[in-house]
């Protein structure tokens, strides 16, 4: 069994929780409010800003050339491709993607993007990919869930967000997972250790983040 093999096991419980979480629910059923969609694509636009300067942390820590143009094509993903779902997103609520853009962060939102940040800066290159790798991965597996349990066709109104991480997230996915692979069979038992960590702790961050938009959540004291 590989290295990310076992984190999917070990982390199976968690992806069973989002599969079901009520916002995770919503796209499948096509049932979510304006403010859930709108409150997720404000959150996600900051959140993915993050996973950006965190790839082009992660590019300045390569030592191949072959790292560095994965890390590369990703942050063009993240720029060119991850704002057809968004738009979907805003379609559907009725909004512009535009209006939407730079809102500061809500809790979970500032607690999940500084954990990957404390990773990227305190840890190695391996831990940087096992801190990223649970949003493309839990993202492509909703989207097989969601297709295989929903079965949506294009009148449902997130057939594009399904598609879209349905047909997008398996390539994007296997590429950190063969990546993380191969360095884990160099890594150390303690670096491991940290990698393994730094995954799973993600992991239960994604299901926190589809609780953030689900409740719309706020700082608690409003200013």
């Amino acid at each position: 069994m590989s290295f990310t093999e076992e984190l999917r096991k070990e982390c199976a419980p968690v992806f069973e929780a989002i599969f079901e979480h009520p916002f995770v629910q919503g796209i499948g059923n096509g049932n979510l409010q304006p403010g859930q969609l709108t409150h997720y694509v404000k959150q996600d636009f900051e959140y993915l800003n993050t996973f950006m300067q965190i790839y082009g942390l992660a590019i300045s820590r390569s030592e191949r050339r072959e790292d560095m143009q994965l890390l590369n094509e990703q942050i063009s993903f993240v720029l060119n491709d991850e704002v057809h779902p968004h738009n979907n997103f805003c379609q559907v609520a009725g909004v512009n993607y535009e209006d939407l853009q730079y809102e500061p962060l809500a809790p979970t939102a500032h607690h999940y993007t500084r954990h990957m940040l404390d990773v990227a800066h305190r840890g190695s290159f391996g831990e940087m990919i096992a801190v990223l790798l649970p949003c493309p991965w839990t993202y492509y597996e909703i989207a097989v869930h969601l297709d295989k349990t929903k079965q949506p066709g294009k009148n449902h109104p997130f057939y594009d967000w399904i598609s879209f991480y349905k047909e997008m997230g398996d390539s994007v996915t296997m590429a950190f997972r063969n990546r993380l692979d191969e360095y884990a069979k160099t890594a150390t038992d303690e670096e491991k250790t940290r990698m393994r960590d730094a995954f799973l702790k993600s992991c239960q961050l994604e299901w926190q983040f589809w609780q953030m938009a689900f409740t719309e959540e706020k700082w608690p004291v409003q200013i």
